[in-house]
Formats: C-alpha cells, sequence, structure tokens
C-alpha cells in the first residue's frame, strides 16, 4: 500500500492541471476587477457581516461599482441583508467542455452585486458536504469550500468592478487560508470591538498574515458605543478596556439598534447615511480608498 510520501507528483490524477486551469478562469473573471478587499476577524459575534454590507453601501454611495462575495458558506448572511434570498439561479453546464457559462449576479435596489449560499439554500437547510468514509466529512471539508470558492470565482460574471469584498467566515486560521488562497493582490480589513477577547483574537489574525505577504489595510472598531435615537447621544455599550491593535485603525462604528433592524429587512445603506453610523461608514469607506490608492498597483478599471 502506497503513502502519501510515495506519490510523486499528483499521483497521476492529472489534479495539477485542473488547478491550473481553475486558477487561469478566476484571473480572467476578475480580471476587470480593480481591488479586492478581504473584511475577516477571527472573531465571531463582532458584525463583520453587517459591516461589510453598510460598508459596501457608503462606497456604492459615492458611485463605486461594488460586488459581495459572502465567502461564509456554512453562516451566510449578505442574501438575507441584501434581499437577494431568491435571486440566483445558476444554469447547468453548456458545451463540449462541460464549463457553465459565467453567471450573472443578483444586484440589490442601489446596484451592489452579491453571491451568498443564502440566495441557494433555504435558511433551514445547512451546506452539505458528503463524504465517502462516513463520519469524515471534516477530513475533506476545506479542501472542498475552496474548490467552491474557486468555481464560484472562476463562473460568476464580476464584470469591471472597483472593488470586490468578501466576508470572510470567522477564525484566525481561516483568515490565513482566505489569504493564501486569494493570493497577495487581495487587502484585508479587520474587525474588532471594544473589549480584551475580540483584541486578543483578533491580534491572532493579524500576527499570522503578517507572516506572508499579505497586506493589512487596518482594522474597524465595531459597536464602540450605541446611539440613543431617544436622546440624540452615544453612550458606552463596553466596559472600556484595551482594544486598540497594532494597525491603523479606519474608524469605530457605534451600534444603532435600527441598523440591526433594516440589516434584517434587506433595507440599504442610504436610509442610514445621516445617521451616526452613516457618518462613521463614509469616513472609513473615504479612508480604505484613500489606503488601497497608496497600495500601488491595481487591476485596470474601464469607467
Amino acid at each position: 500500500m502506497k503513502r502519501y510520501h510515495d506519490i510523486a507528483g499528483d499521483g497521476g490524477s492529472n489534479v495539477l492541471e485542473q488547478v491550473a486551469e481553475q486558477r487561469t478562469r478566476i484571473i480572467d473573471g476578475l480580471a476587470g476587477v480593480r481591488h479586492l478587499v478581504a473584511v475577516g476577524s477571527g472573531k465571531g459575534g463582532v458584525g463583520k457581516s453587517t459591516l461589510t454590507f453598510h460598508l459596501a453601501g457608503a462606497l456604492r454611495a459615492r458611485g463605486l461599482r461594488i460586488a459581495i462575495l459572502d465567502a461564509d458558506f456554512n453562516g451566510p448572511s449578505q442574501a438575507r441583508m441584501a434581499g437577494v434570498e431568491t435571486a440566483l439561479f445558476v444554469p447547468p453546464p453548456s458545451g463540449a467542455t462541460g464549463v457553465s457559462p459565467r453567471v450573472a449576479l443578483p444586484r440589490t435596489s442601489n446596484g451592489i452585486g452579491v453571491f451568498s449560499m443564502g440566495s441557494l439554500l433555504p435558511e433551514s437547510q445547512a451546506l452539505e458536504f458528503e463524504s465517502t468514509a462516513r463520519g469524515e466529512s471534516h477530513t475533506w471539508r476545506a479542501t472542498r469550500e475552496f474548490a467552491l470558492l474557486g468555481e464560484i470565482l472562476g463562473g460568476f460574471e464580476w464584470g469591471a468592478l472597483d472593488l470586490l469584498m468578501f466576508d470572510l467566515p470567522p477564525g484566525a486560521e481561516r483568515t490565513v487560508q482566505f489569504a493564501d488562497f486569494l493570493t497577495p493582490r487581495t487587502s484585508f480589513l479587520l474587525v474588532t470591538i471594544p473589549s480584551e477577547v475580540s483584541r486578543g483574537v483578533v491580534a491572532r489574525s493579524v500576527a499570522a498574515l503578517s507572516k506572508g505577504s499579505h497586506r493589512v489595510l487596518g482594522y474597524v472598531e465595531n459597536m464602540s458605543g450605541y446611539y440613543c435615537h431617544d436622546c440624540n447621544a452615544i453612550k458606552p455599550l463596553f466596559e472600556s478596556g484595551d482594544s486598540r491593535l497594532d494597525i491603523p485603525c479606519l474608524g469605530t462604528v457605534p451600534f444603532d439598534p435600527q441598523l440591526a433592524r433594516h440589516c434584517d429587512l434587506g433595507v440599504p445603506f442610504d436610509a442610514l447615511r445621516e445617521t451616526p453610523v452613516g457618518v462613521a461608514l463614509d469616513g472609513i469607506a473615504q479612508r480604505l480608498l484613500n489606503d488601497l490608492d497608496n497600495s500601488g498597483p491595481a487591476a485596470p478599471s474601464e469607467k
């Protein structure tokens, strides 16, 4: 019986050629995307998906062409927030090659393209990866998730975009896995909340990313107080602690119960532009754009 180290190359599976073909298709599909920005944390429950969606809205309000890829396949939320739960149809493969034609993205009412597994699977259904060995689905799960991500990146019509934003799943190790898969062209924005526990977990993501050639733009402190509509003031939400990280802070965003309600209903960013949350997000959007413009060459963009 051969062991793994006895296998030369790809063991005759032709997998290396398949990977190269997929990588070429991804590069071609993203050729019109100027910037790739992955929003991660390492810590769950910090409002990363909400911030991704409404930051995309703030960028869209500035006239930029934006799309979101919800990379949290097991807990997708972008479809609900964007109001596109049932807006995605993936056609079957066509042609002799068996390769599907590129699929058009569903769009929000304000023109943001959104891919989310939540448009394909109802919330009552989980994404499953079957395994030939019962009880061993965890062995292949990450491999199959990234294979699926590659199919999505290569199979959708991303078109000409100023930014494609990735909403990453929680977990410091997941952030690094996506960094390796998405190549150094992708910039990272991390999200934390004002607690030392959150800061500690997100700091692990920063440390892991710093070991490679991955560009970390900075972090956003979410839920930095809450906005009281009755008194029109921002009040403390957490006891003060050291939540600072050794990377630039692009801004702080207070918690607003109205924002959470708008996410449930799929209401776009425009309804929040004049609120403290909207003003904060607009400032973060500007700082993000400034950093991206100063980050060196980007893919060409046709206006």
